[in-house]
């Protein structure tokens, strides 16, 4: 609809509804009649309709007298304590009312603001069109209507207002205070338990200025407040930065509340603001704006879990980039740390897959199967991790969360390219490495298993029949070999997250002096013995649910596709080299036969690396509220760096080389 004819449209309702005495079906009509236009139009209609109030002082001044007369009578309070701050009843019921709303509205009191809010703007696409309109362009309107209102009318209303503002100033302060005495947040941080504490000292000098607006009208003197606040915003930060910090533990419990508390604060302030005459005009404009997009969002369950779910996202990230440093090498020692490890790895790995064949063979039901696969792959990489050893595909979903905090780190969140791009090459050597490590040793010690086997019995390990399976399996082109791969992939990275999901339960639950006092262990065990036994728990528990779980996936997987007849399977880059070691040998396969298969199980370890590094640093990113400013910008840093230090990709020759400098520079001194 073209400018022109917007104008008498809007004439033409204003006009309709001159005489109805229900304001609130005045404000719907006009709130339709913005939500028509748009987001691409809306801002112009609000302008439409300022023009036509400048225009016609008689409708303007008829609209300000209905306005504030509807105003001194609607209870006011209920919204400036209700909408845009989550409700104390605690995440899970409001995630339940927010549904349950959905499929039954209640019931809105027309004498209630909050609820007018939520009557007057109830579409989803509400939120699009009412951030197009400026907080100027509302401060204009409101300033119009208020110029044109009958000073009488517009003093009773604001009597009403002062006093549901003092009331809310002072119901807020007390959830201030009072939250700040919650169990988990006090865990967090227990300096929360001073009686100094800022909270609490916010909430005595909320009672004292609601006390003195309450009989003067003289200013008060606020300083000792502002102190107050800029204590309490600092007090929330700490609890966020200590909420997704390795060691603390969080939870959706957690972030809804320190969410609430944040909430609570700011509004607090904002009525503040108002209630002090700092540019009141201004922060009433503020105030009706969060308020309005508090009421669309209302009823939306995506902001909600948003919202709460963000810190413990971030928590669990932390704790995977806390795991993520150790799977980096940067020097020499570590890169023959991780060979070493990933070497032993490789040994496991072999037997794992040969116990795998194993099972296979024993003629069991299609579940039972696919449970003892599970259990197989489960046990044996807890046992690599108990013994400290590594499996070079679980490093992607840590190495990638250190990757994301180092983007982080970065100033307003964006990626210095040659930092980034030099940690990049880090990563692909150290997964590099440790893919060498599981894939040499698997294949050399199945390829010996096989002739001990072949040397003892007469007989290959493998029939004909199962040496032409495992040569299949491994074929990425004529097989959905790289599709199975790649679910492999989304394992690993759903693995990173169980592992970092039960690190910050163990930091949560405060696990490590929780299993000193357990009951049965101080009947059975020493102190120390436990102490010692707590440690090891609580620092590996999120490796050996991660591990475990990991392996069910991977053993249950084929049962899963073989129920719903989809194609779903796993193939894995170290199990998949083991395997080919077991075929090779039995089969008797050639060296140009034997390096053809072997190049397809290098591609299927590139397909699980790329899948579940690209998901767990995206999933990893969004938790820390950041981004790569330009991936070509840092490819082409990192092929920068590769191109003037090849070898660095493969081997910390750099660092090396440094040290070797300064070795030679130290023989030098005299």
């Amino acid at each position: 609809m073209k400018k022109n004819s917007i104008k008498p449209t809007l004439y033409a309702l204003l006009g309709k509804h001159a005489d109805n005495p229900d304001f609130v079906a005045v404000l719907n009509a006009l709130t339709d009649f913005l939500r028509k236009g748009g987001a691409k139009h809306a801002s112009e209609r609000v302008n439409t309709l300022i023009e036509i109030f400048s225009e016609n002082e008689t409708l303007c001044r008829q609209f300000a007298k209905r306005f504030y007369t509807w105003l001194a009578q609607v209870r006011i309070y209920p919204a400036l304590v209700g909408l845009g701050i989550f409700s104390r009843s605690g995440f899970a019921r409001e995630m339940g009312m927010r549904l349950y709303e959905r499929f039954s509205p209640s019931y809105k009191d027309l004498n209630n603001l909050r609820d007018i809010f939520l009557y007057l703007f109830h579409s989803k696409n509400d939120g699009r069109w009412l951030a197009a309109v400026s907080t100027k362009q509302w401060l204009k309107l409101y300033c119009l209507i208020r110029n044109h209102a009958d000073p009488a009318a517009v003093q009773t209303a604001s009597r009403q207002l002062t006093q549901a503002r003092l009331h809310a100033l002072e119901m807020l302060s007390v959830w201030v205070a009072a939250e700040a005495l919650d169990q988990d947040l006090i865990r967090i941080e227990p300096r929360l338990l001073d009686i100094n504490s800022a909270f609490i000292a916010l909430q005595r000098e909320t009672a004292k200025l609601a006390e003195h607006y309450q009989t003067e009208t003289a200013p008060y003197d606020t300083a000792h407040i502002e102190v107050m606040l800029d204590q309490c915003r600092s007090q929330i930060e700490r609890l966020r930065r200590r909420g997704t910090g390795a060691g603390s533990g969080s939870s959706v419990k957690v972030a809804h509340l320190i969410e609430r508390l944040a909430q609570t604060v700011e509004r607090l302030e904002l009525l503040l603001n108002i209630q002090t005459g700092r540019h009141p005009a201004y922060h009433t404009a503020v105030l009706l704006d969060s308020m309005t997009t508090a009421a669309v969002e209302q009823r939306s369950t995506d902001h909600l879990w948003y919202s709460s779910v963000k810190m413990l996202a971030k928590s669990i990230t932390e704790n995977k980039s806390n795991h993520g440093e150790h799977y980096i090498t940067r020097n020499r020692s570590e890169y023959f740390a991780m060979l070493r490890s990933a070497a032993g790895g490789g040994v496991l790995i072999a037997l794992m897959a040969l116990n795998k064949i194993h099972i296979g063979g024993m003629g069991f039901s299609e579940f039972t199967t696919s449970l003892l696969s599970g259990l197989n792959y489960g046990l044996g990489f807890m046992m690599i991790q108990l013994l400290g050893l590594t499996v070079a595909t679980k490093q992607p979903a840590m190495t990638a969360a250190s990757f994301a905090e180092q983007v982080e780190h970065n100033e307003k969140g964006r990626a210095v390219d040659v930092k980034l791009a030099s940690l990049l090459i880090d990563v692909v050597r150290s997964q590099s490495v440790a893919v060498f490590g599981n894939v040499s040793v698997a294949v050399l010690l199945a390829a010996l298993i096989s002739v001990a086997f072949a040397a003892n019995t007469g007989t290959p390990i493998l029939n004909a029949d199962k040496v032409a399976y495992q040569l299949k399996s491994v074929r990425p082109f004529t097989e959905p070999t790289l599709w199975y791969a790649a679910i492999a992939g989304v394992w690993l990275f759903c693995s990173g997250i169980i592992a970092g999901f039960f690190d910050n339960r163990a930091d949560y639950l405060d696990l490590r002096r929780r299993l000193t006092v357990n009951p049965l262990l101080r009947k059975t065990v020493p102190l120390r013995a436990r102490q010692r036994f707590g440690d090891y728990i609580h620092r590996n528990y999120g490796s050996m649910m991660g591990n475990f779980i990991f392996g069910m996936l991977l053993g249950m997987t084929g049962y899963v596709g073989h129920l719903l007849d989809l194609p779903l399977d796993i193939r894995h880059v170290a199990f998949s080299s083991a395997n080919i070691g077991y075929a090779a040998v039995s089969g008797n396969l050639g060296f140009t036969a034997f390096m053809i298969t072997l190049a397809g199980v290098l591609l299927i370890g590139l397909v699980n690396l790329l899948v579940s590094f690209a998901l767990a640093l995206t999933v990893a990113l969004r938790a820390r509220g950041t981004h790569i400013d330009s991936v070509p910008a840092l490819l082409k840093s990192t092929w920068l760096q590769i191109k003037a230090n090849p070898l660095h990709l493969f081997f910390p020759v750099q660092i090396v080389a440094d040290a070797a400098k300064g070795s030679k520079a130290e023989h030098k001194q005299p």
